[in-house]
């Protein structure tokens, strides 16, 4: 589905990801896992065209999308949930997942992804005229996801999503992640969380300064003794 090759690129002089090469395959959850620094939020930005590689290229369903303009990234498929979250604060929660589907046409089925939006995420339609700005970090979260799932994308760029939430919420977060991707939408997850992570994905990559330097079964990886001292506190 999506495949990447030698992607160089750069932050002014700072040469951000040297050489990197990785692939997703249609209905995986493959993670990216590494310190801060390392490149991961880095690799999405490239994928989802706000930043541009010097060298590489980038394959979506046999479609090079490396000079694509980012609009029609999304158009072709891929959806990026920023880290940060980054939603509207000042509309409302059914105004920003409106937002998510500025790129579709026909208003039957976009009702049709908010009504499946809603279902994966009750608490959003709850709180559907509240402004997005007056909710919990967690709730933000999942706005942010839902959002993202309006342009009813068959792959997901997810950036951090546990980041600065409860446990708890990290375990609904997760569990969500988990449930979109069994309903048929491709995941590449950047997460702080390796452990969690790790427990979701079908495969793994882990990222050193702008090189992967391991990648395999995610179970596999999590059992490294070096990514076990690393990242999982083992």
């Amino acid at each position: 589905m999506l495949q990447v090759d030698n992607l160089n690129v750069y932050y002014g002089a700072i040469h951000a990801l040297q050489g990197i090469s990785f692939n997703v395959n249609e209905g995986e959850i493959v993670t990216l896992i590494g310190a801060n620094g390392a490149g991961k939020s880095t690799t999405l930005r490239t994928l989802s065209g706000l930043l541009r590689s010097r060298t590489g290229s980038i394959t979506f369903k046999g479609v090079d999308i490396s000079s694509m303009p980012a609009e029609k990234i999304v158009e072709a498929g891929i959806s990026h949930v920023p880290e940060g979250r980054k939603i509207f604060a000042p509309l409302s929660v059914r105004e920003n997942l409106m937002m998510g589907a500025y790129s579709r046409n026909d208003p039957a089925e976009i009702q049709e992804t908010l009504e499946r939006a809603y279902r994966s995420f009750p608490r959003l339609k709850e709180r559907a005229g509240q402004y997005g700005g007056t909710l919990s970090g967690g709730e933000q979260q999942m706005l942010a996801t839902a959002r993202g799932l309006m342009s009813k994308p068959t792959l997901m760029l997810l950036d951090e999503p546990s980041m600065g939430l409860s446990p708890i919420l990290v375990e609904e977060i997760f569990r969500i992640i988990v449930e979109i991707n069994k309903q048929g939408t491709s995941i590449l997850l950047v997460e702080q969380n390796a452990q969690m992570a790790l427990s979701v994905a079908h495969r793994a990559y882990v990222l050193e300064t702008g090189r992967i330097v391991l990648s395999g079964v995610a179970k596999e990886i999590a059992d490294n003794p070096q990514v076990k001292t690393a990242y999982l506190g083992v």
